[in-house]
């Protein structure tokens, strides 16, 4: 596994993207909201010791790692470009 980065403990990794020589590990953090009766979610990319991190884009009733599902490769690819360094 790739370096420990902020919320590691609640994250699940997903997999990995690549393309040619970059390679990214892809990971679901979670976080219960009891208010909102909830779970929220974000993506993290780690790459060695690089990191870089959404902000809190899923907010589901039930499960964040079906909705992160949906996403496609290449909607992750512009997620790791959209956050860049």
């Amino acid at each position: 596994m790739s370096a420990p980065f902020p919320g590691h403990e609640r994250a699940k990794q997903m997999g990995e993207l690549r393309r040619g020589a970059e390679r990214w590990d892809v990971f679901v953090e979670t976080q219960a909201e009891a208010e909102l009766q909830a779970v929220r979610g974000r993506l993290h990319f780690v790459r060695g010791d690089r990191h870089r991190a959404t902000s809190w884009i899923f907010l589901e009733p039930t499960d964040v790692h079906e909705r992160f599902g949906e996403f496609s490769a290449v909607e992750l690819w512009h997620f790791v470009a959209a956050l860049g360094d």
